[in-house]
């Protein structure tokens, strides 16, 4: 098997895998590097030049796995796409979003090269995006070979799947974006536990320790507690969140304890595109039954949307819990703004459910020293940082210690490191060559060729 990353910074980013098996190429994933702008954000396609590529599989709909899909496909033209069904409920308006983004920083930020593709372009790709579903093995004969593929439901968010390969005599299984345990809306992953010949994992947190007692219902306990806190002590509470996956999540653990009367009463405010992708859940329950998230949930808490007149630096006018993107609180998103009217006052909470790259604003905040100068510099705002900033594990990824024991359950011959920092792959890098001493296992250089 021959094996080429073709997100040129490595890391979590522009996340795309190609994937040559005898006469059968194929590409896992195609996304965009969210610190990067213009066509550096997406995959280097270079490697592919002189190709007939037989297949592209989609293993979910974040934007650091598809948001530069249409870019791929208009390069191989002939190529089918095939994802599970909730994800081809979702792909289209997450990149109709993606379209509306770049056009908004073309123009605000002047880069010429976006939008990467339109909105034409995504409407006339749906012929040639196809659903699976979960647990079904499915062949696929390309220009002289026949691979076989089962999509296993992998947690993290509605739609996400590992992907087990099988050609010829050899299996090999892609982890994608995983969580094992259970969320409020989503149950956990489900993934086959053969040997496998080649294992390709993520790695995302690596270089977190598991917290000693920590569970994901003493989390949500723990958020509960803080919230209620802050309102009843005259503040606000900002917690930012993927519109994908993260925010139907939050929304459902509020909607819990409102429910048992655990959440104090105060307005809970979301933003656009997280509410907009609640209808489509709505969908994908009434459709499938895969996720536990009905557009009521929303409607029994009395959703209302963001505030128009907030002001950068000063303090909301209506207090609240707001619960918005993004979640890494990337400039001149609504969490970011929010937040740079919240920092200065120790009245008001800020809470991290998710992960954060310590370069995006959302990470530097957390690092940050309470009591230190912080700057907004998007919106030109510096603040004397007193508010309260927690960081909850409701990761919609699996801890270091799962992924480890799924690597040594499956026992392969070799193993593939992908999405996550240099820390993260040293970890397993160290773990796995303690434990598993007879397993090659590979971190793999961004565009170089590897033989599997």
């Amino acid at each position: 098997m021959k094996i080429i990353d073709l997100n040129s910074d490595g890391g979590i980013g522009a996340n795309s895998l190609y994937i040559q098996l005898g006469d059968f190429h194929l590409v896992i994933d195609s996304g965009l590097h969210p610190k990067k702008v213009g066509r550096l954000a997406a995959p280097n396609l270079a490697p592919l030049k002189g190709v007939t590529l037989d297949l592209i599989i989609i293993t979910h709909c974040h934007l650091d796995h598809i948001g530069s899909l249409p870019v791929l496909m208009r390069s191989f033209p002939d190529t089918p796409v095939v994802m599970t069904l909730p994800s081809l409920m979702l792909i289209e308006r997450m990149l109709h979003n993606s379209v509306n983004v770049m056009l908004r920083e073309r123009e605000e930020k002047g880069i010429a090269d976006y939008p990467l593709f339109t909105h034409d372009e995504i409407d006339r790709m749906k012929d040639r995006l196809h659903a699976q579903k979960f647990n079904l093995p499915r062949k696929f004969s390309g220009a002289r070979d026949e691979l076989e593929f089962t999509f296993h439901p992998a947690g993290h968010i509605p739609g996400a799947a590992g992907v087990e390969l099988v050609y010829k005599h050899r299996h090999i299984f892609i982890t994608g974006d995983v969580l094992f345990n259970v969320q409020r809306i989503l149950d956990g992953a489900k993934f086959p536990k053969d040997r496998f010949d080649t294992l390709v994992t993520e790695t995302t947190r690596g270089a977190s320790e598991r917290t000693p007692g920590h569970s994901r219902s003493k989390e949500m306990l723990r958020l509960i507690a803080t919230i209620n806190a802050a309102i009843e002590r005259g503040g606000s509470v900002l917690i930012p969140v993927f519109a994908l996956g993260r925010m139907q999540e939050v929304m459902a653990i509020l909607h819990d304890a409102r429910k048992f009367h655990r959440l104090v009463e105060a307005p809970i405010f979301g933003s656009g595109l997280g509410m907009d992708i609640s209808d489509y859940f709505d969908d994908i329950c009434k459709k499938t039954g895969l996720v536990h998230f009905t557009r009521s949930i929303l409607k029994e808490l009395r959703v209302k949307k963001m505030p128009r007149d907030l002001v950068a630096g000063k303090e909301p006018g209506v207090q609240g819990i707001y619960v918005v993107s993004s979640g890494m609180m990337v400039a001149n998103t609504p969490s970011y703004q929010l937040a740079s009217c919240l920092a200065g006052s120790p009245k008001h909470s800020i809470c991290f459910v998710g992960y954060c790259d310590p370069d995006t604003p959302g990470g530097q905040l957390q690092a940050a020293a309470h009591g230190s100068q912080f700057l907004f510099d998007a919106v030109n705002v510096r603040v004397k940082l007193r508010c309260a900033v927690e960081r909850f594990e409701l990761s919609g990824h699996a801890d270091r210690e799962e992924l480890l024991d799924y690597a040594l359950q499956c026992n392969p011959r070799s193993i593939v490191l992908t999405h996550g920092d240099p820390d993260a792959r040293a970890w397993f890098t160290a773990q796995l060559a303690a434990k598993l001493p007879k397993t090659k296992v590979l971190d793999p250089v961004p565009l170089q060729s590897y033989q599997v």
